[in-house]
């Protein structure tokens, strides 16, 4: 009686003239690589997969299987079925219990839109808002918005969702037997869910086929052959690569975007988080427990890789990101320093400083890493090794304030106390920056000096803030780089066979913060630039750690890859810059009467003046400078014997060194020479007039 009194009052309303509209449900965003390679989708407002698309891109067997299954008289109403409602209210009385449904298509649509209670009254407003929709929508429109809205279970709405949730393809290409499975889930998301349930859904698709076949949607052949196709489900997955990068590109995008084309290159990405991982495991007794990289394409400012943290799901910790957290740079700030002192003519890489015991303003007296001093050095060799003591004494001339407007230009706006804060501090790191701002500062020395703001998305294109601009010329950056791939130079404080060194050429630094609770590498070619932080988020220093053995290998291993994938070129020299001989002993240009000479790059309106010969002895003594005394090296199997060296150096006031090893003589006098790796105890001495100085030294084997 209540089923015939509902249908009265129902067709004895006016007529409505404005029907129901879509109530705006902003899609999910789906995230890919920069080669369209999905990486991450978020959720929609109503907290499920939802990819709306058209009716055209949605499979005919989709429409069929519904219209079967559903409501098979979908055409042919206005919204509700009298004859569906009559024999399911007949059906439930003489079964005594709910057995059979009338909800149409439109109905049902309209409950996924706006839920209402099952009740009488909800039963009513559904019908009639079910009328009003096909007073003012066309089939097509309510069947788009069907499959578009309907839930298909495990978070998926709409037919694009679950067609690739369930089957890993788009609607528009599910087959016969696909498109019957996915819509018998329809019926009830839970009960025929096909990841707790798949025979009872299996069971569902086949009532779908035999309602299509009795409706001649099917021939018997077109039956047969659909109930007999395996239906195989693509293991459940929902993506999550690069999560910290994903989650901090959402918080950018534009209101109602759907669709992002990262700059991301999934392949690389995946390649450096195994890499972090696996490196950590090594130093886990170092206590080192993370690490972030980042990857810059230099040409374009696009991030090809953006680690975080070294699991994102681990606790407490994982969801920092290691990219954007603020952390001391230690030594990574040097080449700047350095560059800003070659672009104001105050130095050159042939420029000798002191590495000495010193005093600067305000009682700041530096340390360097090896806690020992190594006299007169050249620019060039104190920036290579990183001593902390000459790059003080070149910020000194630079002038703080200066450096710390360089280091803004170079886009660490993290620095934003005023330089009197910092001090000359600020040239051994002692400002918090972050990994992003820093690798792409060095990225700035990579193109030449030009600073370019970072690209994180490609579709639709999503830039940081910033503005293109000239840093330092492209001279002066190139003598840092320069330097900073010069393997020789730096061997001194690394060894010829450091992380550093690489079959190609790089420029590379590291930095270690005070106490050890950071440590930093950088390195960049033309084409790409790397940067790697490893450390604690909870600030606990590590034991020992810096940054050539713990982020240094992982900046290693990820260049060959990069350098394989990604292949650069060498640097190239620009105009201005000039390339000749100059004499160790005074950092001018070597002239006839000057011994100790090796060539030298120079910015050509600040290139020196011709060493006349009667320059004073460089060092205040006989000294050996490498190795140190009670040095122990470690003979490295996995690498090649002939490349496995150290550097035998002293300061002499002669042209000659007379050598002895272990009591015997060495054939070379040279004050720098390289000397083959001999497991065992030595001791070594070194002549230079009247003067000796000796050291001991072990190589274990």
């Amino acid at each position: 009686m209540k089923a015939r009194l509902w249908i009265a009052v129902l067709l004895l309303l006016p007529c409505p003239v404005l029907g129901g509209e879509v109530p705006f449900l902003s899609a999910s965003v789906q995230m890919t690589d920069r080669n369209g390679a999905p990486m991450r989708g978020f959720l929609s407002q109503n907290n499920t997969y939802f990819y709306p698309v058209s009716l055209g891109e949605i499979s005919p067997w989709f429409i069929a299987a519904a219209v079967a299954a559903e409501d098979k008289r979908f055409y042919h109403h206005n919204g509700i079925d009298a004859q569906a409602i009559l024999r399911a209210f007949f059906q439930n009385t003489r079964r005594g219990e709910v057995v059979s449904g009338a909800s149409t298509i439109t109905q049902q649509l309209v409950r996924t839109l706006e839920p209402r209670p099952k009740t009488f009254l909800g039963k009513t407003g559904e019908a009639w808002q079910a009328v009003k929709w096909e007073k003012t929508h066309t089939k097509e429109e309510i069947l788009e918005a069907y499959f578009n809205y309907i839930e298909f279970g495990n978070l998926t709405q709409g037919a694009q969702a679950a067609a690739q949730f369930y089957f890993g393809v788009d609607a528009a290409e599910v087959s016969l037997s696909q498109a019957a499975f996915l819509v018998g889930i329809v019926k009830s998301p839970t009960r025929y869910n096909p990841l707790k349930h798949f025979s009872r859904a299996l069971k569902r698709r086949d009532y779908v086929l035999m309602r299509m076949l009795k409706e001649q949607l099917l021939d018997e052949e077109m039956y047969h052959l659909a109930k007999e196709e395996p239906i195989v489900l693509r293991a459940p997955q929902r993506l999550f690569d690069a999560p910290h990068f994903t989650h901090f590109v959402r918080q950018l995008l534009p209101a109602e975007t759907s669709y992002v084309r990262t700059t991301l290159d999934k392949d690389l990405q995946l390649y450096a988080e195994k890499l972090v991982k696996n490196h950590l495991q090594k130093l886990h007794d170092k206590n080192v427990t993370n690490a972030a990289v980042l990857v810059i394409e230099n040409a374009t400012g696009a991030v090809l890789a953006y680690v975080g943290s070294a699991d994102f799901y681990r606790k407490p910790d994982g969801q920092i990101d290691g990219v954007r957290a603020l952390r001391q740079p230690g030594s990574s700030v040097k080449p700047f320093v350095y560059g800003l002192a070659f672009e104001k003519g105050l130095l050159t890489p042939a420029t000798l400083l002191a590495d000495e015991d010193t005093f600067f303003e305000g009682g700041f007296r530096p340390r360097n890493y090896d806690e020992s001093f190594h006299g007169l050095v050249p620019a060039r060799q104190a920036l290579a090794c990183s001593y902390n003591i000459p790059a003080v004494k070149a910020a000194e001339k630079v002038g703080t304030s200066a450096l710390l407007q360089l280091l803004r230009a170079a886009g660490l706006t993290e620095l934003t106390r005023d330089a009197d804060f910092y001090g000359l501090g600020l040239a051994l790191g002692n400002g918090e920056v972050q990994l992003m701002h820093l690798t792409n500062a060095y990225a700035a020395l990579a193109r030449g000096g030009k600073y370019k703001p970072l690209v994180v998305a490609l579709e639709p294109r999503i830039e940081l803030p910033g503005a293109e601009k000239q840093i330092l010329s492209s001279q002066s950056a190139y003598l840092v780089s320069d330097i900073l791939s010069d393997n020789q130079a730096r061997a001194a404080a690394f060894g010829l066979n450091s992380p550093l060194a690489l079959p190609f050429e790089l420029a590379a630094k590291t930095g270690t913060s005070k106490d050890y609770k950071d440590n930093f590498t950088l390195a960049y070619t033309p084409r790409w630039t790397i940067g790697v932080w490893a450390g604690n988020f909870d600030a606990t220093p590590m034991h020992k750690v810096s940054g050539v053995t713990g982020s240094g290998p992982i900046m290693h291993d990820l260049a060959i890859y990069l350098q394989k994938k990604y292949p650069s070129t060498s640097f190239e020299q620009p105009v201005g810059v000039v390339r000749t001989p100059a004499c160790s002993q005074s950092g001018l240009r070597a002239g006839p009467s000057c011994t100790h000479a090796q060539e030298e790059v120079f910015l050509k309106q600040y290139l020196p003046e011709v060493c006349n010969g009667k320059h004073t002895r460089v060092f205040p003594k006989t000294e050996i400078l490498s190795p140190a005394d009670k040095d122990i090296y470690q003979w490295d199997h996995a690498v090649s014997a002939g490349l496995q060296k150290i550097r035998f150096e002293a300061s002499c006031k002669e042209e000659k060194c007379f050598w002895t090893l272990d009591g015997q003589q060495q054939p070379q006098t040279s004050c720098r020479q390289w000397w083959p790796l001999q497991a065992g105890k030595h001791v070594l001495q070194v002549s230079c007039g009247k003067e000796t100085d000796n050291v001991s030294f072990e190589v274990l084997p």
